[in-house]
């Protein structure tokens, strides 16, 4: 039985998004790394989302130029939108993130798989049975993977954490339209500029002055927005070859990367029922190779 698809492009875009899943997998273990150094959320949101801008426009510039074409206001305005709507979320996730333990997150983080078929769903794209059935073997993987999870949670944290996958869900599937018609890489650092905007806005609207940053939290900051950028390029490149669902799907992968570097880096220990949902969770995206 043939595991990866034959479609070259098609791999590509499931290799991208597997590498984009590695990077996204890091934010959680990074975020509490941030707020143990003092870091508060919105300031984490805003920092390390211009941190990924800079280096992203830096990387472009020295290095891929050719890749800076110019886009039609239409376009352009496409990809406002669509980094508004990421930045939005990135406040709510990291808001969210500092009222709950990094695995309870990472699990209402997922529901942004759900979201992307309801909003594609409404929109009159067809959901075959193979989908929906990777989506149950997924979320069933992902229900095991947290199982671990101990004590009651903060329900205002969970409101945060749903609203957040609702928002990137909706990224996502803004994204897939605009991605038809844009290539990524044209795409993603006005993308990234617009979400950097929106957070930065926000921060400002606190009317705080900025917290005291030890080197230990800057350190972390530009960890997180190294990671940002590189994930949001390895994920819209993937999302434009594979859509809205498959690239939910596969980005699932996120969470036993979050997992791994829990237990390395913060000494959280996985059950035997979390690896049988790891296997579960793994198991229905490969289902995606039986998938026309």
């Amino acid at each position: 039985m043939t595991i990866l698809p034959s479609d070259p492009a098609r791999r590509r875009g499931i290799r991208n998004t597997a590498l984009s899943s590695f990077f996204l997998g890091w934010a959680p273990i990074l975020g509490k790394l941030a707020y143990a150094q003092g870091v508060t959320p919105f300031s984490l949101a805003a920092f390390r989302t211009l941190v990924a801008v800079l280096l992203l426009w830096g990387w472009y510039l020295l290095f891929r130029r050719d890749w800076l074409t110019r886009l039609r206001w239409g376009e352009l305005i496409g990809c406002i939108a669509v980094g508004t709507i990421n930045g939005i979320g990135s406040l709510l996730y990291y808001s969210g993130l500092s009222r709950l333990d990094a695995s309870l997150a990472s699990f209402l983080n997922t529901l942004y798989l759900l979201w992307v078929v309801l909003f594609l769903a409404a929109s009159g794209q067809p959901v075959g049975r193979v989908t929906l059935l990777r989506i149950a073997l997924a979320i069933g993987g992902v229900y095991l993977l947290t199982g671990g999870s101990k004590g009651e949670p903060n329900w205002l944290g969970a409101m945060l954490m749903v609203a957040s996958a609702a928002t990137f869900g909706w990224h996502l599937v803004m994204g897939q339209w605009l991605l038809a018609d844009v290539p990524s890489q044209a795409a993603t650092p006005y993308i990234l500029t617009a979400m950097a905007a929106t957070v930065g806005l926000a921060r400002v609207l606190q009317g705080r002055p900025v917290e005291p940053i030890p080197a230990g939290g800057w350190g972390v900051i530009i960890a997180l927005g190294a990671t940002t950028a590189i994930s949001r390029l390895l994920m819209f490149a993937g999302l434009r070859r594979l859509g809205g669902i498959e690239t939910a799907l596969i980005s699932l992968l996120e969470l036993i990367v979050s997992l791994g570097l829990a237990f390395l880096l913060l000494g959280e220990r996985m059950t035997p029922l979390q690896w049988g949902g790891g296997v579960i969770l793994v198991g229905g995206i490969l289902l995606g190779a039986r998938e026309r």
